[in-house]
């Protein structure tokens, strides 16, 4: 069976070769890629005919210009996923929130700067399920003349975990939205793009040479669209050192959980008997009641290959023991047990939001042409947030053009029995404000685990818990070392807690990183007005920003 083999060092003169430079310079064509897996031979959308698509490595503090060329048949966007963007909200990339899209036959010029990040992050398309197949890695090193606050690694290896369909992805979305419905269930899930060999219809396989007795950092990333995932490598521990670009207490683990939209460096010493070891990665279902999740794959894990130097390509590997697809006390364990560095978490707090995530119904839309009375819906607060359709929040914001959007999203959690609405509801926030939200996620029928991300910040996380969050409740917080994030999962029938400083003037995202949710309405948007200087006023678009 084929297998693909990469070394660390290849790798690393990759990484060396790419970003010298106080400017690192990129050209992303997007366009039709033919792709055999599973048997199959599916035409995807794909960066410069790679999957996963390149990689953006560069120093914090660098300056990244990226420019996408949309040789697609579809409209798009790029989002820099965990990319702070101050003050260059015109290169964050949501669709209709910050941006309109690239249309077909046409380009836009991504400029930000990565100051104040270090680590792993990634960018995707945000826009309908392009995510699928377009993404890539984006690691961020200490600039010159500073180090990891770990021993160095010898080798580093991006993973990037996916789901894969063997249809049309756009149609999947599009068949979904139509009838009101979730979306299909992937046919399988991959690393590096690539299934494993334990698919029926195995294709190629991620293999990664690594030297024995060395330490290996992995910087492993969730691009799945609709799935939390549970990743471990046979006869190996992790020790945490990072989440989502954000360094955290070294956390040993044999087990990495990774909602979509989260990344974990995590150390590995190869200091196994040599040999082969599976890179195993199997969905966490978090759906409840289970009954009304389709669970339906075939037992299929996707792999890749940790291969000790020297040993021969075709020894069978190793493979690890996979937690139960519902074991929601190994997931819990893992976000539970991580730790952050020593912060000064921001007090006193400004702003104090409850936002109550729900899954639901409402009558079906004219457009929905096969929807039988009631879609499938998705309400923050009880509002299904609906995207703009001339005008990007953004724009109308900078301009003060009315009737885009009304600044009226709730604080607080409806009364019962309160009738989900539509709308393109955001909250203003005051310049420089302290934010603290508590994300709260009911056990109702259904209720699933809902990975929220916030574009533009990073968050502390002061607490988590199953049940109902007590307000006034503070005794549970963790003011001296919380994890930062960007994107928190929320378990099912819990809560968690989070605050943040609203020091970036603009619009930005704050929603379900389930892509199915997003259109369903699980969003909604800050709008962080300007301070009082220059550098804290929202500057003007740039002259290549796409038009609806």
């Amino acid at each position: 069976m084929a297998q693909l083999l990469w070394s660390a060092l290849g790798l690393l003169l990759l990484a060396s070769s790419v970003a010298d430079a106080a400017t690192a310079n990129y050209t992303f064509t997007v366009q039709s890629m033919r792709i055999n897996q599973l048997c199959n031979s599916t035409d995807i959308i794909a960066v410069n005919g790679q999957l996963p698509g390149p990689t953006i490595d560069v120093f914090e503090g660098d300056e990244v210009v990226v420019d996408v060329i949309n040789a697609s048949p579809y409209n798009l966007t790029i989002h820099w996923h965990g990319v702070l963007q101050k003050l260059t909200p015109w290169a964050d990339g949501p669709s209709m929130v910050t941006q309109c899209p690239i249309q077909p036959n046409s380009s836009y010029t991504y400029r930000f700067n990565v100051t104040g990040h270090e680590g792993t992050l990634w960018w995707h398309a945000h826009s309908s399920f392009l995510r699928a197949t377009v993404y890539g890695p984006l690691i961020i090193r200490p600039r010159n003349g500073t180090a990891y606050p770990f021993p160095a690694p010898d080798q580093e290896l991006p993973v990037v975990l996916g789901e894969w369909w063997s249809q049309n992805v756009v149609d999947v979305e599009k068949d979904a939205l139509m009838a009101g419905q979730l979306p299909s269930r992937s046919d399988a899930f991959t690393v590096n793009g690539l299934t494993g060999q334990l698919y029926q219809c195995a294709n190629e396989t991620f293999t990664a040479v690594v030297q024995p007795n060395t330490t290996v950092l992995l910087r492993v990333i969730n691009a799945a669209l609709n799935t939390h995932l549970f990743f471990k490598v046979a006869g190996h521990n992790f020790t945490v050192v990072a989440v989502d670009a954000c360094y955290t207490a070294n956390y040993t683990t044999d087990t990495l959980v990774l909602a979509p939209g989260n990344t974990v460096d995590a150390l590995v010493y190869t200091g196994a008997t040599p040999g082969s070891y599976y890179m195993a990665v199997e969905p966490h279902h978090t759906l409840s009641p289970a009954a009304t999740e389709d669970t339906s794959d075939g037992g299929a894990t996707a792999t890749g290959i940790l291969l000790y130097n020297g040993t021969s390509a075709t020894a069978t590997p190793a493979m690890p023991a996979m937690p139960n697809n519902s074991d929601s006390t190994t997931a819990s364990d893992f976000y539970s047990g991580l730790r952050g560095v020593p912060a000064a978490v921001p007090s006193p707090v400004d702003v104090n939001m409850t936002v109550q995530l729900g899954l639901g119904q409402l009558p079906c839309d004219a457009a929905q042409t096969n929807c039988s009375v009631n879609a499938f819906a998705a309400a923050m607060n009880g509002v299904s947030f609906r995207l703009p359709t001339q005008m990007s929040l953004l724009e109308a914001q900078f301009s003060g053009a009315p009737g885009v959007y009304t600044a009226d999203f709730p604080d607080g959690v409806p009364p019962n029995g309160t009738a989900m609405v539509e709308g393109t509801k955001v909250r203003s926030l005051p310049y420089n404000s302290t934010v603290e939200v508590v994300l709260q996620n009911p056990t109702a029928f259904p209720s699933e685990n809902h990975p929220i991300h916030l574009h533009g910040f990073n968050f502390f996380v002061l607490a988590q818990g199953l049940g109902t969050f007590t307000p006034g409740n503070t005794s549970a917080y963790n003011l001296v070392d919380p994890v930062a994030r960007n994107t928190i999962a929320v378990p099912t029938g819990g809560w968690a807690v989070i605050r943040f400083v609203a020091n970036n003037p603009g619009m930005w995202f704050f929603h379900c990183h389930l892509d199915a949710h997003v259109p369903m309405g699980l969003g909604m948007v800050f709008a962080v007005e300007n301070g009082t200087t220059a550098d804290s006023m929202l500057p003007p678009p740039p002259a290549d920003l796409p038009v609806c």
